[in-house]
């Protein structure tokens, strides 16, 4: 079997001084769709943060995509973030430029340098999440939906080996976010590996998959029904 793409062992996270999550024995595997359930303050933004260098690992061992994070150097996280997709539930696009202009900041700042190379990208992300004809609009011209599509197809331009997405749905409307669901479902049946936090257990009876729960500082596997 393949090396798992996150593994977390005896894992505590802290933030400053504070224990927020004590314990923390987690293994995603590539492919996996994984959520990640819990409380607001149960630590689900404090466990995402610590995986992409936000927050240091001080006390366990952890391994994601390839990098160690307990001992993780600051010059290392840029590295590291170029191996996750990472997805917020703010969307965080720049509204001073287009879609596409969104994207292409992304790549150059990431070492692309080839005109060609970097269309073929972008056509390519927008495609995976429908939104080839938008190039050309700015963020604020669009719905909140269309803006996670965006930020979605940010988050595959460097084709992670594993994508984390913080709250995805967490600003839209129910319908759309039965549309996002379906954007990142398909993603994962093409070999993405995802793990998402989440507080909308509608979309987990819908689409149920693998369920991490953050409870009492702890984190631990539900089955689906007791979610």
């Amino acid at each position: 079997m393949s090396s798992p793409v996150l593994h977390l062992n005896n894992a505590t996270i802290y933030q400053r001084e504070n224990l927020i999550l004590s314990d923390v024995n987690v293994i995603v595997h590539p492919g996996d769709f994984v959520y990640l359930i819990g409380k607001t303050g149960s630590g689900k933004s404090s466990f995402m943060k610590t995986l992409y260098g936000d927050l240091p690992l001080s006390e366990g061992q952890g391994e994601i995509v390839g990098f160690t994070l307990n001992g993780l150097k600051e010059k290392q996280i840029p590295f590291l973030r170029r191996k996750l997709g990472v997805v917020f539930q703010d969307f965080k696009l720049l509204n001073d430029r287009t879609v596409k202009e969104n994207l292409v900041f992304v790549l150059k700042a990431t070492g692309w340098k080839d005109k060609a190379a970097i269309d073929a990208k972008i056509d390519d992300v927008l495609d995976k999440v429908r939104m080839k004809s938008k190039g050309f609009k700015f963020p604020y011209q669009l719905s909140g939906g269309e803006q996670q599509r965006v930020a979605i197809a940010r988050a595959l331009l460097n084709d992670p080996e594993l994508i984390l997405a913080d709250e995805p749905t967490g600003n839209l409307d129910p319908q759309t976010s039965v549309e996002i669901m379906e954007v990142l479902q398909e993603i994962n049946k093409n070999g993405n590996t995802i793990l998402m936090a989440t507080h909308d257990y509608a979309l987990l009876l819908k689409y149920p998959s693998k369920t991490l729960k953050c409870d009492n500082n702890k984190v631990f596997e539900v089955v689906q029904k007791t979610v």
